[in-house]
């Protein structure tokens, strides 16, 4: 009987080395640009003189990341990776170039718009070229690489956005990534180039009607929820109304039958990144707020438990890519667990009387319920799917990823409207968080 061949060797061998490195790179880029924005944006917002539009760089980027997320993953189960995963990254590039020349704010947006379309396309098209490229065994380090592409970016991209910003100005935040896209789509294209398409027959018969329509609306209703999250009053809330409208006949057309029932399978597994990212990303959104509004830790200070969080994610996602033949669905029941059992931490940090250092602890294992979750998650995603339909199936896990978070964000806007104080506020949202990672390891078998 012949040896398996060694992970490392299927992720770096001459066949997949350029690959391999290329997608790490992609990645990389999205992750840097993403952590270096919200550092840089004050700077941005007070050179192009619209303090009042501070939202709305956020919030074009969502709008095209749902609607580049669909379009790409519609494009991938009709004509294979090819095109979106260098179309993407171009986008991406134009965009960078368009916002880091930008000298009034509808040029910044304009660029902003192009970045969200190539990064959700480009997400689709990474999940499509791991099905295609790489083995079974292989794919949960691909998904540990993948994660560890962002632990650098969190770590030194602020810092590294902030003394750019200050030295230099904001629009080296953009134009300073162009020439890393330009060697990511070098190293990508020929592994992309030998891809043939997908079974037109196998393709026709996954055909999804309604589908752009419902994109453009979800796009809408997201991109609505994330403003109104930052907003106060009666203009929140009726913005919150409209998104909904918006998303209620719309969502159901972009995610597989079985997701509202739980469905055994690829429904599941598009429930649980939900529940994942929804919990996770939440809690890091309003983790600062709770270390420095409620303690008075200083704002630099109210950063570690991010950080250490962040190490804890990349960490057991590289652990998990080790061991290929460990059940994925009992890896995403514990890193529910460790996920819920750390954002049930916040309890005794978020209150007044909360003891603040207890956060890295807590926040540290919430992250390595991330990198066991969420690389599990991948990886069920792709061995549940039919080829013709892994593209469908990985646009709408990230349509879940950012409707869960977006709703989750927004709640916890609503209840600092309505509640006012963190100390009261944040704890409320922490216990509905942690009712959402105890259903996702209720739900957790049925992914198997």
């Amino acid at each position: 009987m012949t040896a398996p061949t060694p992970v490392r060797a299927e992720l770096f061998g001459p066949d997949r080395r350029s690959t391999t490195v290329g997608l790490v790179l992609l990645i990389s880029l999205v992750a840097f640009e993403a952590m270096g924005v919200g550092t840089a944006m004050p700077a941005l917002v007070a050179d192009l003189g619209a303090v009042s539009m501070y939202a709305w760089p956020f919030v074009a980027f969502m709008a095209a990341s749902v609607f580049g997320t669909v379009l790409g993953g519609r494009w991938c189960d009709r004509a294979g990776p090819r095109v979106p995963l260098v179309v993407a990254p171009v986008l991406f590039g134009l965009g960078l170039l368009v916002a880091g020349t930008a000298a009034t704010m509808p040029q910044l947006l304009v660029g902003r718009l192009f970045q969200g379309l190539g990064a959700g396309a480009l997400g689709v098209g990474v999940y499509v070229l791991i099905a295609l490229v790489y083995p079974g065994r292989a794919r949960p380090a691909v998904f540990g690489l993948i994660s560890s592409a962002w632990v650098l970016p969190s770590l030194i991209g602020p810092p590294v956005s902030g003394v750019v910003t200050e030295a230099v100005s904001w629009h080296w935040v953009f134009l300073g990534l162009v020439p890393f896209v330009v060697l990511a789509v070098a190293l990508v294209v020929p592994a992309v180039r030998r891809l043939g398409p997908p079974d037109p027959e196998r393709a026709a018969a996954q055909a999804r009607p309604g589908l752009v329509p419902a994109a453009a609306a979800a796009a809408v209703g997201v991109s609505g929820l994330s403003w109104a999250a930052q907003q106060e009053g009666a203009a929140g809330a009726a913005v919150t109304a409209g998104a909904l409208l918006l998303l209620v006949p719309a969502v159901p057309r972009l995610l597989p039958r079985g997701v509202f029932r739980s469905g055994r399978g690829v429904p599941t597994v598009v429930v649980a990144r939900g529940l994942l990212a929804g919990v996770f990303f939440t809690v890091n959104s309003y983790l600062p707020l709770m270390l420095n509004g409620t303690h008075g830790w200083t704002l630099a200070a109210a950063g570690l438990p991010l950080i250490v969080g962040s190490l804890g994610w990349s960490s057991a996602a590289a652990w998990q890519g080790r061991r290929p033949d460990l059940p994925r669905a009992r890896l995403l029941r514990i890193g529910f667990c460790a996920l819920g059992t750390g954002t049930a931490g916040m309890l005794l940090v978020a209150p007044a009387w909360g003891l603040p250092w207890l956060a890295l602890p807590f926040w540290a294992l919430a992250g390595v319920g991330m990198g066991l979750g969420f690389s599990s998650v991948s990886f069920l995603l792709l061995q549940k799917s039919e080829p013709e339909a892994v593209g469908f199936h990985s646009s709408a896990a990230q349509i879940a990823d950012q409707l869960t978070t977006a709703l989750m964000i927004g709640l916890g806007g609503a209840l600092l409207a309505l509640l006012v104080a963190p100390a009261v506020a944040l704890p409320v949202l922490v216990a509905v968080l942690v009712g959402l990672a105890a259903l996702g390891a209720v739900l957790a078998g049925r992914a198997a």
